[in-house]
């Protein structure tokens, strides 16, 4: 038994009681919060561009993770008897397509499980469309705020063309749909794998949203200190 299965079924002892037999999918959960929890100070470093490396570190640190939750449910074990309500942790979409169709009983957890992802993709594509059209306003803005006479020697900055700026803005539209991935992600891999893909998924959407808030906070605050000493 991997040090992953021990923990996770031990995790799901421990809610047993409260869940029954979606104990071990809720073990699951928890345990991806605990992983991220303990990866939220690189997610941050990465956020405020510490360090180049930091911002992959937390994606490539999750991987293992992932490849022995795939072991897990895939190569037998104990974990593989556990279910999320009817669907068992260990099928596919393609299975449990073929227990009921879609709308059969295990078919319906996994078109929730899609349901929700589908929703923090969303989420995600529509926050990362506002902070892409926020970044492109703010370049717009310095460049204009740029003198327009240079000192002699100065090095010339490059000029964005118009073909070069339409580019950026499609890519600004596009980039944002890649989170729709995890939906292909999620039809292929067990059911445990796609639990793991929302929770960590839903946790980089709402980290990255309150670090945003923290620094429109934390700029407010000069400002704010500015206006006051001026009464």
């Amino acid at each position: 038994m991997s040090v992953f299965t021990h923990l996770v079924a031990e995790l799901g002892r421990l809610l047993e009681p409260a869940l029954a037999e979606s104990a071990t999918a809720a073990a699951i959960v928890l345990f991806t919060v605990l992983v991220r929890l303990a990866l939220h100070p690189l997610s941050r470093a990465a956020f405020r561009g510490a360090t180049p490396v930091a911002g992959c570190l937390p994606l490539l640190l999750q991987l293992p993770v992932f490849f022995l939750m795939y072991q897990a449910f895939t190569s037998g074990g104990e974990l593989l008897s556990h279910r999320l309500f009817a669907a068992p942790l260990g099928s596919r979409w393609a299975e449990a397509l073929g227990e009921g169709g879609p709308f059969g009983a295990q078919g319906l957890v996994f078109l929730a499980l899609f349901g929700a992802i589908a929703a923090v993709a969303a989420w995600s594509a529509v926050r990362g469309r506002r902070s892409a059209a926020a970044a492109a306003r703010t370049a717009a803005a310095a460049a204009a705020a740029a003198p327009k006479k240079k000192t002699a020697g100065a090095a010339a900055l490059p000029e964005l063309t118009a073909e070069q700026q339409e580019v950026m803005r499609k890519l600004g539209g596009v980039l944002p749909l890649l989170s729709f991935g995890t939906l292909i992600t999620a039809a292929v891999v067990p059911l445990a794998a796609g639990l793991y893909l929302l929770t960590t998924t839903a946790w980089s959407v709402a980290e990255r949203a309150w670090l945003e808030y923290r620094r429109a906070r934390a700029a407010e605050q000069p400002v704010a200190g500015a206006v006051r000493s001026t009464l």
